[in-house]
Order: C-alpha cells, then structure tokens, then sequence
C-alpha cells in the first residue's frame, strides 16, 4: 500500500482498530493485535487520493472518506460495506449539475448534529451535505449541499483552494485556503445552496468571518483545528516549520513553537486532556503538553517571520507562468502518471487488489529529533 495520508481510530471500542487512507486511494480497517502486529482489510477504493476520514461523533462504526476523485463514501463497519453518497461537482451559473467534480482534500461532520458534514477542495467553496437526502442504495445521487461558505472576496477567483476544515463544538466553520488565511464561520453566514446566485445585495448583507492571519499555506496539504475545553484556541501549521496558535475570539497570535525543521502540516488535540500531536516532514510524530503556569511571550523574531510568510504569499499571487515554465510542469506530470501506472500494473502481479485480508508490522519513527517538542504554554 501507499503512504498513509491518515489515521482514526474508532471511538468506543476496545481501541485496537484503526482505519486508514492511502495515497492509493485504498481505505483499509486494520486491527492491532497483542504481538504488536496488524491485521488488514480493505474497506473502499477511491480512483484518486484521500486525504481525510470523518467518523461519526458518538459512532463506533460510522465513517466517511473524500478523495481527489470528488467522490464521499459512507462506511459502516458493521456490514464491512463502502457507499458512494455522491460526488462534489463545480457550480454553473444556471444552477444545473456540473460535469467538472471538485478534488476534495477535507472532510468534517457536525458534532452538535452529525447528520451534517463539510467538505472542501479544489475550489473556493465549503458546501455542507445532509446525509438524510441521500438514499444508501442509490447509484446515482446528485451534488444537493444544503449550505456553502465562502468569504466574500475569493467568490469566483478560481485561483485558492481549500485543504483543511473543522467543527467545533458550537457548529462554527472553520476553513483553511491554500496560500491564504483561515476563515471562522458562523452558521448564519452561509450563501445557500447556489452560491453564484446569492451574490451581489444579498452576499453583501452577510457578516464577514473571523480571519487568522500570520501562517504560511503553500507547499503540502496544511490541516487546522481548534484546541481547548471549549475551543478557545484555533491552530495551524505552517511552511516556515511553526505552529500557530491564535485565541479563537479577536485572532489574537498566542503561540508560535518551531514544530518541524521544515514544515507543518498536521495538528491533531486530544480530545479531553490538553495534550496535541503534531506532524510534518520529518520522520517524528511529536506531542506537546503543558509545562509551567507561566506565560511565554512570542519570540522575539515573530514579527519578522509573519511578514515573511505574507511577502511569499504575495509573491506567489503575482507570479506568473511562462508557456515554457507550463509545458514543463505538464512534461514532468505525465513522466509521474506513467510511472504510477507502472508502479500499480508490478504490484499487481505480486497481490490482487481485491485482496481483503493482510498483514503489517506496526512501524516505529527514530530519526531522533525530538527537540522543541517538550512543552508548550498558552495564555
């Protein structure tokens, strides 16, 4: 199998099973046995990516994936059965269904009524989904969000996209743009379910969300979360290889740790203690806590490194592509594909696909570097 894109596990169970995604679109159930050892099974296929799982608040055995292919499936591991619910397609002006579906990346489900989940993707909008119109046994299910979300000044720019969502407790939004800002949105800042007819007047009347500012998302797939008893804080990585903590309300900056030599890329808290883990480039999974009652200021270079962060984002919305640069990049595009479908056919003659079963060592990370991993405070 691929590179693991992600990992949950399942709440309310004996905490030995483990779902994952892949960059092999597979989804896969696996079962952590006493000799230290998993067991395997393939839950779905995607026919691209999938970069985020959502599990059910409260469930033992509900799930859902979002993949490069635009499609959501629905898991329930009690029939060890995948459903594909629907797939995300682009807005039209005319309101009728796209045939251009949108690269999802994110994946989140309504913890105070988990009927309702948010997905983003390849293009400026969060579209929010109620799992009770679409029906299970469907082949064919239609892209009907009930809401979206976007801020007012990237409507049809068609140049960001969204690589990171969360819920908090409350069922504020909270939307993380590649190489822009993160966005908090309140549930009655929606634009409906057709975002391109709401505009003008009626979009302008809205309030705008609250903006955290200061972090870098360019280069991989930066993930965001709340953090606290009551989501007070909001956190993100970062290019420059910081964590960002902000205060929730008036995105005061709280905190920046150096989290990885190169960059930050996903933060995960615990769900009851103040403890978080967070992961980049390097090898190493680490985990902060508490240390001291005292306060630590930002570091004394902060300034300088949110500016820098802002002047590459700015450098990078005003560059542009040569035809050369362009045919370049599509060259080196195709050399991958092709070297991907290679990869697949070889594997292929080793083990089926439809293999249900398997076996993998549970892998330890040892690049020894746990340094500016100790401890973290936050005012």
């Amino acid at each position: 199998m691929d590179n693991i894109f992600q990992a949950r596990f399942m709440p309310f169970t004996d905490d030995r099973k483990v779902v994952t995604a892949a960059a092999d679109g597979q989804v896969r159930l696996g079962l952590l046995l006493e000799n230290g050892h998993v067991e395997t099974k393939r839950l779905g296929k995607h026919q691209g990516r999938v970069h985020n799982l959502a599990v059910e608040p409260g469930s033992p055995y509900i799930l859902y994936s979002c993949s490069e292919d635009g499609f959501v499936q629905h898991y329930d591991l009690r029939s060890n059965s995948a459903t594909k619910i629907l797939c995300c397609s682009s807005f039209t002006e005319n309101n009728k269904q796209s045939s251009s579906s949108v690269r999802l990346n994110s994946i989140v489900i309504d913890p105070r009524n988990p009927n309702y989940f948010a997905v983003g993707g390849s293009d400026e909008y969060a579209r929010v989904y109620d799992i009770r119109m679409y029906q299970m046994e469907a082949s064919h299910n239609t892209d009907r969000p009930i809401n979206t979300f976007c801020p007012h000044h990237l409507i049809e720019t068609h140049d960001v996209h969204i690589t990171a969502l969360a819920y908090s407790s409350s069922s504020e939004l909270l939307v993380s743009y590649n190489d822009e800002l993160i966005y908090l949105f309140q549930k009655n800042m929606g634009l409906g379910p057709s975002p391109l007819s709401s505009q003008g007047e009626d979009a302008k009347k809205l309030d705008e969300p609250q903006v955290y500012s200061g972090h870098r998302n360019s280069r991989t797939v930066k993930g965001v979360s709340f953090f606290g008893p009551g989501d007070e804080y909001v956190m993100s990585g970062s290019d420059c290889g910081r964590i960002f903590i902000w205060k929730k309300k008036g995105a005061k900056l709280v905190r920046l740790m150096v989290g990885d030599r190169h960059i930050v890329n996903q933060l995960a808290p615990h769900p009851y203690i103040p403890v978080l883990a967070t992961c980049g480039i390097e090898k190493t999974i680490k985990l902060w806590t508490p240390s001291s009652k005292n306060v630590t200021p930002l570091p004394r270079d902060a300034q300088k490194i949110m500016e820098a962060n802002k002047q590459g984002r700015e450098d990078h919305s005003r560059a542009t592509l040569t035809p050369d640069v362009i045919m370049h990049v599509l060259r080196m595009h195709r050399r991958q594909a092709l070297a991907y479908v290679e990869r697949r056919q070889t594997r292929g003659d080793i083990e089926s696909d439809e293999d249900d079963g398997g076996e993998a060592y549970v892998l330890g990370f040892s690049d020894g570097d746990t340094e500016g991993a100790s401890e973290c405070s936050i005012s």
